[in-house]
């Protein structure tokens, strides 16, 4: 079985994802045949500390837009990558993003493919963003897009241009539609609340609490059933910290997203959130 070779640029990506030591990374990208998501799982199997959970580092650097239609019931948060904080730091190409944003809730889009046919002042946005990459020579597209539809939507940017969010509540509220995306941004939950967690991430974190337990030597020859008892109390724990509506409300830590929301209005719910992060 042919293995791949694992070059100082893997390590240093992997390093740069996690956080954790060279040794380790080296090792875990050793082990994986060097498959990047794999290696990350390995880690923490082992018991590493891993700073990157989740994929928000695809874009290095850009302007990240959300916004919302007029009528609040659609928003729409896309990003529009380059590879230096110089060309994302000038005003003029924020406003080349704010543009392509702006066509993007003109035009009612639902996808890349169809924004990057949209025309803006007669030129199609594909045809725009190659310009722009000639003139400015730096690679640079339309990296992440996102689009929600609710009874009401809510936009948010955090930092400048670094991180937007939409929130989708089933009845309109400015204040708290704007809180909640606050929270968002700040925790970046992986569902709305448990129920909404994918199966498959379930199933992954199961499995890599399930192998940090059994690694553990103070459970050594301890039976199945105590581990996967254990197991799920670890990943209840996951739910709480990971899933917006358990989350402890960066407003007021005494309480949860859930009891802000109905402190506010008994039947206000978040319907979905979108976040879109550069790396």
């Amino acid at each position: 079985m042919s293995t791949i070779t694992i070059t100082a640029a893997d390590i240093n990506k992997l390093r740069q994802m996690t956080g954790a030591g060279m040794m380790d990374c080296r090792k875990a990208l050793t082990e994986t045949n060097g498959n990047f998501e794999e290696a990350i799982d390995w880690l923490r199997k082992k018991g590493a500390k891993v700073a990157a959970l989740r994929g928000d580092r695809e874009a290095k650097e850009g302007v990240v837009i959300a916004q919302t239609n007029a009528g609040n019931t659609t928003g729409i948060a896309v990003c529009i990558s380059c590879e230096t904080d110089f060309v994302s730091k000038n005003a003029d190409f924020v406003a080349f993003a704010q543009s392509i944003a702006d066509a993007a809730i003109e035009h009612n889009v639902k996808n890349v493919e169809e924004l990057n046919n949209v025309s803006i002042n007669g030129a199609k946005v594909a045809d725009m963003v190659n310009d722009k990459l000639a003139s400015i020579g730096e690679k640079i597209g339309i990296s992440k897009f996102e689009r929600l539809d609710a009874p009401y939507v809510a936009s948010y940017i955090h930092g400048a241009y670094r991180i937007g969010v939409l929130v989708g509540l089933n009845k309109e509220n400015v204040d708290t539609g704007k809180d909640v995306a606050m929270q968002v941004a700040a925790m970046n939950p992986v569902a709305v609340d448990a129920a909404s967690v994918p199966a498959e991430t379930v199933a992954r974190e199961k499995a890599i609490i399930t192998d940090q337990i059994k690694n553990d030597p103070k459970m050594a020859g301890k039976p199945d059933a105590m581990i996967d008892k254990i197991a799920d109390g670890k990943l209840s724990a996951f739910f709480k910290e990971n899933t917006l509506t358990a989350q402890a409300f960066v407003k007021d830590g005494s309480k949860s997203v859930g009891d802000f929301l109905a402190g506010v209005d008994s039947g206000l719910k978040v319907v979905d959130f979108k976040r879109v992060a550069l790396g």
